[in-house]
């Protein structure tokens, strides 16, 4: 896929893979567009990068989602990239007690937030010559993940909602990518630090996973496995319990309420 001259819509541009997708895809001459919860932060990054174009909006709030649509569609017609970037991880250790409503934010963050704008934005996309959708999951959508599960839940989710949207959408001008990223030194890794059989010594920058994501688009390349995950794959699919009972080890303690 041509990814010049294109017109990007990126959430969660702000920090993380988002912020690097926006300088990436700025860099390649494209309008790129982001979302945020944050005011705050959307203009920290309308300092850093004047060209891009800010909208406060929460991906988990379906009324943020209609409204960021009109906002868009009256501005810039032109919409034909989506990337589906916002997204929560939270260490939860299910003994505790947790808020019905809580205990579920990410599912209506990763995974519903994604399903609504494509489904919001998918007739316009639709209309273009050349248009893609790109998921953000995870490694984890490949395993378990045991203190984060909810989390892993979503990912593993988003997966499959993304390969079933390749399906349905193989007879039009859209093209459905999935980075599968692996751990990064992003803010959603921050408050996994402190726990128990952490370590950050096997993770990869963010411009080396966007760029990979980048160079797979361009070759059209639907699902992507940037760094080590190419070969942890495979690993995950022969030894899938040995893969689980290392991921038990981060925040074992925790978990088992010590």
């Amino acid at each position: 896929m041509e990814l010049k001259n294109n017109t990007v819509l990126i959430t969660g541009g702000t920090s993380g893979f988002g912020l690097e997708f926006t300088k990436r895809f700025l860099e390649l001459g494209n309008t790129v567009l982001i979302t945020g919860r944050n005011p705050a932060k959307l203009a920290e990054t309308k300092k850093l990068f004047p060209q891009v174009h800010t909208f406060q909006s929460d991906i988990s709030k379906p009324e943020d989602i209609q409204a960021l649509y009109q906002q868009v569609l009256e501005r810039f017609p032109d919409l034909n990239i989506l990337i589906n970037n916002a997204g929560e991880m939270r260490k939860l250790v299910l003994h505790d007690e947790h808020d019905l409503l809580d205990i579920t934010r990410e599912i209506e963050i990763n995974l519903m937030g994604p399903i609504r704008i494509i489904q919001q934005f998918l007739p316009h996309l639709k209309k273009k010559s050349a248009a893609a959708i790109l998921n953000v999951t995870s490694g984890i959508a490949l395993m378990a993940f045991p203190i984060a599960p909810v989390y892993g839940a979503t990912k593993s989710g988003l997966r499959s909602y993304t390969q079933s949207l390749r399906v349905q959408l193989k007879n039009t001008s859209i093209k459905v990518f999935e980075l599968v990223a692996p751990g990064s030194p992003t803010p959603l890794n921050d408050k996994f630090k402190e726990l128990d059989g952490f370590s950050s010594s096997g993770m990869l920058a963010p411009e080396k996973i966007v760029a990979a994501a980048i160079k797979a688009m361009q070759q059209d390349k639907w699902e992507i496995y940037p760094g080590l995950l190419r070969a942890i794959r495979f690993v995950i699919r022969l030894a899938p319990q040995f893969v689980l009972a290392q991921a038990s080890k981060i925040g074992a303690s925790a978990m088992q309420g010590k």
